[in-house]
């Protein structure tokens, strides 16, 4: 039976994979001499031995991609830093780690389709690639701005494969996966964007192909951002850089310029299919279209009928009603032709004054111009907060305490959810989720129009410091404030008015950032000695949950993480088959004798998406039982089954009572 890998996805091997398609000729099959495959100069992890493994001959690709011979590197136009190559390995690094539900934490677990991932957003961003893979709309992030007093993500990038998925769920000595990134550091600017780059590489898998990242930064690492962007994105996908006026007054002891801005980029995944939805217009733009000769079309204003572009064929003279002969400015010509010039005046779309002795101008109806207006990249904080009102957002809900410094305002958010185009079912992430700002807009926004977009929030435990504000609240981590804001904040939208379409989700289901459940001996068998197989009888660690193991599934098949989930009670009477009973149930109808049945716990996903039993003991009529369902999926525990005869036969009884199923084991 094929069983599950359980780790997140070797992106470098799919990478080749792609490479292969293209060109077959510059991918071989390497061999290492313990039976494991790898390229000589690579460590690369094989999980086990007989897994084939490809690896690159990199001069003849080089020469493959050149119109001459390539005899060794070429000057090229790119950004590079020190550490850049380790940053690369670790976007593509598999780990041996997993999301682990907590409902203690969660609300409305069972019905909610928002997440919040508690745990350092590169393993988060690796363990959603098989699932949200093309699936996010929109990504927002607020990472570290660099300012030599933040702290950014320290990630080991000297440990080879085999060492990280076996020691994925370690820190660092001191425990800790965040340090200051000060001035005096050699690699000030490396060691950031060697943080941020594997990230963005691998956010951008996430998106669709119509999908939008916007990313707020500060100048210090602005022109580092937009560079890192165009690699990773494609220049051609750069959008705009949006200035945000941040403050709404000047700072007096700056010692040369009062920084009022941030700075939004804005990338798309493929420019060509996004674009951005228009702004609404205000009466104060339509005030300005006015009837002054009662025209039965509408409103209108007047517009230049001359343009600077000069054409002979365009430059003619143009006699006015009153008789007044009127040529174009020097240099310039009319945009019309005689003859269109004449259609529009018989259409009355000329207009010459009130006397009809002005220079001629063209009517501009408002019936005509778009239903919304083109966003400026410059954003005021009268339209869209300030920083201070994002502070003043948190003290609401937190009862006069406000925690962070500078969190961003909802309405800059809102507005950003409603440029970025999305429909009402669309996802939305936020790998720096910090205070949960988008996930209070995300809900906002849905309670003004009814739609049901999703959340998806990351954030890292960072330990408050104990002489905070938060920390005397009550608050141990940032994640703390964070889920807490998107409590308060849920129920806060609901006592307002709500979109009658709205299905009020201010739910979260709290999934925190493990060490795999598995034991080691799953990922490195052949590791194991004759002598220590009695010590290994089970390859799942002792302290993990059924539901643990659930969603290491989910997350490994590419399984939806918010589907609904149903814990049943099967009860396989050993005399006359199976039958099914929530877990919960008191009938007494299903065991005339205790010894007559056995009962095995089953989770059922998305009714019957996917079935997992994770119990041991598994016999043949219980596989029958679930075959009954015919899932589209099926799991059970590789050591669970009553017999090694049992375990051969599970897929022959599927493919006889259900073809279409999938049955995988762990």
């Amino acid at each position: 039976m094929e069983k599950l890998k359980m780790h997140s996805p070797n992106l470098t091997q799919e990478n080749i994979a792609r490479i292969r398609e293209l060109f077959p000729g510059c991918v071989t099959e390497v061999k290492a001499e313990s039976g494991r495959m790898k390229d000589e100069k690579d460590s690369a992890f094989s999980p086990h031995p007989s897994s084939l493994r490809y690896a690159i001959d990199f001069d003849l690709l080089r020469q493959e991609l050149s119109g001459h011979i390539v005899e060794g590197p070429q000057e090229r136009y790119h950004l590079n830093w020190p550490g850049k190559r380790e940053a690369l390995l670790t976007a593509n690094t598999p780990i041996a780690k997993t999301l682990r539900p907590c409902r203690e934490e969660s609300v409305d677990f069972d019905t909610t389709k928002n997440l919040f991932i508690e745990g350092d957003n590169l393993d988060a961003l690796k363990l959603l690639q098989e699932t949200y893979l093309g699936k996010v709309k929109m990504i927002y992030i607020d990472p570290p701005y660099n300012t030599g007093n933040d702290f950014i993500y320290e990630d080991d990038f000297a440990e080879n494969t085999e060492s990280f998925l076996l020691k994925s769920n370690q820190k660092d000595a001191s425990g800790n996966r965040l340090v200051a990134n000060t001035e005096a550091n050699g690699r000030f600017h490396s060691d950031w964007l060697s943080m941020m780059y594997p990230r963005l590489k691998l956010a951008r898998n996430l998106l669709r192909d119509d999908g939008i990242i916007f990313i707020s930064i500060d100048d210090g690492e602005a022109g580092s951002i937009r560079e890192l962007c165009d690699e990773i994105f494609g220049a051609d996908n750069f959008v705009a850089n949006v200035i945000w006026e941040k403050k709404y007054a000047p700072s007096n002891d700056a010692k040369w310029f009062s920084d009022n801005h941030d700075h939004i980029f804005v990338y798309a995944k493929v420019k060509e299919k996004w674009y951005p939805k228009l702004l609404p217009r205000t009466d104060e733009q339509n005030n300005r279209y006015t009837n002054r000769d009662n025209d039965p079309r509408g409103p209108w204003k007047s517009s230049d009928l001359s343009v600077k572009s000069y054409s002979e064929a365009y430059d003619f003279p143009i006699t006015t009603p009153s008789g007044r002969i009127v040529n174009p400015p020097h240099g310039a010509c009319w945009r019309v032709s005689k003859e269109k010039f004449a259609e529009m005046v018989s259409d009355n779309r000329i207009w010459f004054g009130e006397n009809g002795e002005n220079v001629p101008s063209i009517k501009r109806f408002l019936t005509d111009v778009k239903d919304g207006i083109v966003p400026l990249t410059i954003w005021n904080f009268k339209d869209v907060g300030h920083n201070q009102v994002g502070r003043q957002e948190l003290k609401t809900l937190f009862d006069g305490k406000g925690f962070f410094d500078g969190p961003k305002p909802v309405k800059l958010l809102l507005r950003i959810l409603y440029l970025s185009n999305l429909e009402k079912d669309d996802i939305v992430l936020d790998f720096f989720a910090g205070s949960s700002s988008t996930a209070h807009a995300v809900m906002q926004l849905n309670a003004e129009d009814g739609g049901n977009r999703k959340f998806i929030m990351v954030q890292l435990p960072e330990p408050c410091d104990e002489k905070s504000e938060a920390f005397k609240a009550g608050y141990k981590t940032i994640a703390e404030i964070s889920k807490e804001r998107i409590r308060r904040a849920g129920k806060k939208i609901l006592e307002g008015e709500c979109h009658e379409g709205w299905n009020k989700d201010i739910g979260f289901r709290v999934l925190k950032i493990d060490s795999s459940n598995m034991a080691d001996v799953y990922y490195t068998p052949d590791a194991i000695e004759q002598g220590q197989l009695k010590i290994f009888t089970d390859n799942i660690k002792p302290d993990r949950k059924p539901e643990d193991l659930l969603f290491q599934v989910l997350l490994d098949w590419g399984v939806d993480l918010t589907l609904p989930i149903a814990k049943k009670i099967v009860r396989v009477k050993k005399d006359e088959g199976g039958r099914i009973k929530d877990e919960n149930s008191t009938s007494s109808a299903f065991s005339p004798h205790p010894s007559s049945f056995e009962e095995f716990e089953v989770y059922i996903v998305d009714e019957n998406s996917l079935i997992a039993c994770f119990d041991t003991g598994v016999n043949e009529d219980l596989v029958k039982e679930l075959a009954r369902f015919e899932p589209l999926r099926v799991v059970f525990r590789d050591t669970g089954f009553v017999s090694d005869a049992v375990k051969i036969n599970v897929e022959q009884i599927f493919k006889q009572m259900s073809p279409g199923t999938e049955v995988k084991s762990i």
